[in-house]
């Protein structure tokens, strides 16, 4: 017997990068998805590339309570929406990957503060496990709510995990510059995201706050146990997809290159989507694109410590991990349906 799957936004970014990876998925049948703005229309009608592969035709979320019973269910839907839905989900049994930050947060407080927007359903977020495999895997495994980190998130914790996690890093000494490619802000269209606006141009956004940021915060501090304050900064670049994070941080005492590449290979060991770079060398967000991988090198400037990170953001930023998390919650090979390089150039 197959999986059961519904989607929840299919064609959203996330959402048909998702479907893009479960029809190749050995273990699961696609029973349904939903879409407001195409409901009627079959996939392959939104989406040509899905001809042949899938015929299904999108749904309107109101008329959840008639699809098809599934066994896992992913919300693509926005932040602040897709709580709703989700408790709908989880009522009626289904195991859920949510792709918005309403259940990322353990205290839904600091949620509202970040998002304004009301939690109707912070019962849950007692719950919720955070979906990074890496760090939460052995919770991930029997959980029936999983919070899929965001994409800056995935990056920045996994650039700084072995060194925070051994209290090796400088609480308040960390400086995050991210660069993040245009599918980072959804389909929706808008006027900076026009080919004319973003072409040969890079912009900050966030400088004030950037609702990832208190996201990383209570992850890198669950880690060594201590507040670790993050001064994050954002920027948009004119490519489809990709990010490519550069930490910087300094270390409470001297390591050479050879122990913190040593930590970090110790680190990721039974980790496969996590690639250390050799000593010197620094991954471009070229060589993950359309991929699981996440990408790290290490080295330093002087005292400080530097941690260069490249993910697609659609792939272990967002659908590639969620279908990761799948896997191991239903006792899939990890990289099942994710077994891949990415495409060069």
């Amino acid at each position: 017997m197959k999986l059961k799957v519904g989607i929840l936004g299919a064609t959203g970014s996330a959402g048909t990068e998702l479907l893009r990876l479960l029809v190749s998925h050995t273990g699961v049948e696609i029973s349904w998805l939903t879409s407001e703005k195409f409901s009627g229309k079959k996939i392959w009608e939104v989406f040509p590339l899905f001809r042949s592969f899938l015929d299904l035709k999108c749904q309107s979320v109101s008329k959840l309570k008639e699809l098809e019973k599934v066994d896992m269910a992913f919300s693509c839907l926005p932040h602040g929406t897709s709580m709703h839905f989700v408790e709908k989900l989880l009522q009626a049994g289904a195991r859920v990957i949510d792709f918005s930050a309403d259940f990322r947060f353990r205290d839904g407080n600091l949620y509202e503060s970040w998002y304004k927007v009301k939690h109707t359903y912070k019962d849950f977020l007692k719950e919720a496990v955070y979906g990074l495999p890496e760090i939460y895997r052995e919770k991930i495994r029997g959980a029936k709510l999983v919070a899929n980190p965001g994409c800056y998130s995935t990056a920045v914790i996994l650039g700084l995990a072995p060194l925070v996690s051994g209290g090796l890093v400088k609480e308040d000494s960390v400086v995050v510059d991210s660069k993040s490619g245009l599918s980072g802000a959804g389909r929706a269209p808008s006027l900076e995201h026009h080919f004319s606006e973003s072409n040969e141009s890079v912009s900050v956004y966030g400088v004030l706050g950037h609702s990832q940021r208190p996201e990383i915060e209570q992850e890198l501090s669950n880690l060594t146990e201590n507040p670790v304050n993050v001064t994050f900064i954002p920027h948009s670049i004119p490519m489809s997809r990709g990010i490519l994070t550069t930490i910087y941080a300094k270390l409470k005492e001297g390591m050479s290159h050879e122990d913190i590449w040593d930590l970090y290979k110790r680190h990721y060991l039974r980790d496969s989507f996590v690639r250390i770079y050799e000593k010197g060398k620094f991954p471009a967000v070229k060589n993950v694109r359309f991929s699981n991988f996440c990408d790290i090198g290490v080295g330093f400037q002087e005292d400080v410590f530097i941690s260069v990170v490249a993910v697609d953001n659609l792939g272990k930023g967002a659908s590639g991990q969620a279908i990761q998390n799948m896997n191991i919650m239903f006792d899939f090979p990890e990289d099942e349906g994710l077994k891949f390089p990415g495409m060069y150039p």
